[in-house]
């Protein structure tokens, strides 16, 4: 007969004789004068008692005591951020919570992306093909000189704001000074794919506060965004216009970089010879001025 001590733990065990291990730790090094409380006496433990803490986390008792001692409950992560709030924990510390409760950690906002140097080295090799990183939100984060040139209402915005993002653009650069022509075939595809990136930051403040600025500022945007329709990414046909050059006919496509997952890489490739040579004079002649007017 084998003894209980010595039967083997599923891993769902395992993380919960962790979590409770953990949470003891934790309630013992946070003093009752440290959250405003008396130390009051015949303490036998150092640290809060476990109903000093489910008070201050706003949980029951017996639902802490349950957490602590390893039981199989469930814990939301709202209740899971009160508890880390009354422990004290810092982001790290919280983290570790979460996966030993087996709960997905909220996201204080948009995670900043991991961009080395050898990311600009990589663009500006690229050209005279024009190539950016840009995020879920179509911030442009790094261009190379083609890009630049060709895109100039991306990279080096009037607006007072200083919004260097394609979309922006896209919507919002009067279209005799747009330089992106096939828009009625790609602004819906773009926002489908800005949709489907929104699906992972809903309710971030910096995600809003962009979606309602883009929406104030473009009729158009809030009839593509109204239609909840959502798009991957995928290799598409690039029109753009430049009235030093002329018209220009790019394959844009989009890859992935594992150090920034929610960022991409888009390169356009011409799509012929006379396009190529347009692209070219544009990179060798950077004054070159994208339009023919002014407003």
């Amino acid at each position: 007969m084998i003894e209980e001590a010595a039967r083997p733990r599923s891993g769902p065990e395992q993380r919960r004789t962790e979590l409770a291990a953990f949470l003891r730790a934790c309630r013992a090094r946070v003093s009752p004068e440290a959250v405003g409380l008396p130390p009051g006496p015949r303490r036998r433990t150092p640290g809060l008692r476990r109903e000093e803490l489910a008070q201050l986390a706003g949980v029951g008792v017996t639902w802490y005591t349950w957490l602590e001692q390893g039981r199989p409950i469930n814990a939301s992560a709202q209740v899971l951020t009160a508890v880390a709030r009354a422990l004290r924990l810092d982001a790290a510390e919280r983290d570790h919570l979460f996966r030993l409760a087996g709960t997905p950690t909220p996201q204080a906002g948009p995670a900043a992306p991991v961009l080395d140097r050898t990311c600009q080295v990589i663009l500006d090799a690229l050209d005279p093909m024009p190539a950016a990183i840009s995020n879920g939100r179509y911030d442009v984060l790094l261009h190379n000189a083609a890009y630049d040139a060709l895109f100039p209402g991306a990279t080096r915005p009037s607006s007072p704001d200083g919004r260097r993002n394609s979309m922006w653009c896209a919507f919002t650069v009067p279209a005799c000074c747009n330089p992106f022509l096939n828009r009625a075939e790609e602004l819906p595809r773009m926002v489908g794919r800005l949709r489907g990136a929104y699906g992972r930051h809903v309710g971030e403040p910096v995600w809003e506060e962009y979606l309602r600025d883009l929406g104030a500022a473009s009729a158009e945007f809030r009839e593509l965004w109204a239609r909840q329709e959502v798009a991957p990414p995928r290799t598409s046909r690039k029109v753009f216009r430049h009235a030093a050059v002329g018209e220009m006919v790019f394959e844009a496509a989009y890859l992935t970089i594992p150090a920034a997952p929610e960022c991409h890489l888009v390169v356009y490739t011409p799509e012929g010879p006379e396009d190529r040579r347009r692209m070219e004079r544009l990179v060798a002649d950077p004054g070159l001025p994208a339009v023919d007017h002014v407003h």
